[in-house]
C-alpha cells in the first residue's frame, strides 16, 4: 500500500547505509583467500560479458547504475535482497539446528527488552488488526530448554512498513527483545504482517523493472534467537498460503520456515514455533 508517508528508496537506503557504516565490520580473510575469491568473482563477471556479447552502451549503463546505487544509499537493500541468501546458505552447511534465513536491511539493535509473555509495542491502529499469538520454546539440539534465551523479533506493520525506516511510525513499533522463561519458553502477542514491496523508486527498482520482475516479499517475521554458549540463528518465518511465498524477490523462503496460524474463539490467531540452537 502506498501512502503520502511511504518511505522512499533513498530514505530507506540512507538509513540502512548509515547503520551499516556505523557498525564497521571486519573478517579474518587471508590475502590468498581474498585473491582467490576476487579472481573467481571477476572471472564469472567476465564470462557473463563474453557469453552475452555485452556492448559498450550496455557496459556504460551498468557503470552508471552502479554509481546510482551507491549515491542512493541502496547497496544494503540491493545486496540483502539479491545476494545475502547465498551467503546464508553457506552458513547453513555447518548448522544442525533451526534453519536460518537472511537478516535483511531493516534490523535495528537495542530493541526494548520484554518478558517471556508479552505484547510487542504497537500503535492503536495496529491493535485493530487480528492479533497473532506467537509462542514456542528455545532449546539445545537435545531438546533441553534454554532459560534466559533471547528471541529478538521485528516485522512490518499491516501496510508493509518498518519502524525506524518509515517516518510516520513511532520508534520500536513492532520490535522487541523477548527473554525466555526458565524452560526457554516465550509467548508474544503481535499482529500478522503484510507482504510488501521493497522500495522501487530508485536504482534497485529500476533493476527489477527492466527485467519485468516484481519487487514483492511475502509476509514474514524476522528473528534473531540467541543463548549463552550457543550459536545464534538469524531467520524469517513466513505464513502458509501467503502471496509471493513461491516467488520471493529475495529468494529467502524455505519450507521449514512456514507458519500455519489457527484462529481461536477469542478472535486471535495462534501459532507455535520452536528454535533449536547449535553449540558455539
Amino acid at each position: 500500500m502506498t501512502t503520502l508517508e511511504s518511505p522512499t528508496a533513498v530514505g530507506s537506503g540512507t538509513a540502512a547505509t548509515d547503520k551499516f557504516k556505523n557498525e564497521r565490520v571486519s573478517a579474518d580473510t587471508s590475502p590468498e583467500r581474498l585473491a582467490a575469491i576476487a579472481k573467481d568473482a571477476l572471472g564469472a563477471l567476465h564470462k557473463v560479458i563474453l557469453d552475452h556479447n555485452v556492448t559498450y552502451p550496455e557496459y556504460r549503463v551498468f557503470k552508471q547504475w552502479l554509481i546510482d546505487v551507491g549515491e542512493g544509499g541502496e547497496w544494503p537493500l540491493f545486496l540483502d535482497v539479491f545476494i545475502e541468501h547465498a551467503v546464508e546458505e553457506v552458513l547453513a552447511r555447518s548448522r544442525k539446528g533451526t534453519k536460518g534465513s537472511i537478516e535483511g536491511p531493516y534490523y535495528l539493535a537495542d530493541a526494548p527488552e520484554l518478558p517471556s509473555v508479552c505484547t510487542l509495542p504497537m500503535r492503536e491502529e495496529d491493535k485493530k488488526i487480528t492479533p497473532l499469538v506467537f509462542s514456542g520454546q528455545v532449546t539445545d539440539l537435545d531438546g533441553n530448554g534454554l532459560g534466559g534465551a533471547v528471541v529478538e523479533l521485528w516485522h512490518a506493520d499491516n501496510d508493509g512498513f518498518y519502524s525506524g525506516f518509515a517516518p510516520h511510525l513511532p520508534d520500536w513499533n513492532l520490535r522487541g527483545k523477548i527473554i525466555t522463561d526458565d524452560e526457554g519458553r516465550y509467548e508474544v502477542t503481535t499482529i500478522q504482517p503484510a507482504p510488501y514491496q521493497i522500495p522501487t523508486d530508485g536504482p534497485t527498482g529500476q533493476f527489477i523493472e527492466a527485467q519485468h520482475g516484481h519487487p514483492w516479499r511475502p509476509a514474514h517475521l524476522h528473528l534473531i534467537v540467541s543463548a549463552p554458549g550457543k550459536e545464534s540463528v538469524t531467520t524469517q518465518l513466513y505464513f502458509s498460503g501467503g502471496e509471493w511465498l513461491d516467488s520471493d524477490v529475495a529468494s529467502a523462503t524455505k519450507p521449514e520456515l512456514i507458519l500455519d496460524p489457527k484462529p481461536a474463539a477469542d478472535g486471535k490467531n495462534y501459532v507455535t514455533y520452536n528454535f533449536a540452537l547449535d553449540p558455539a
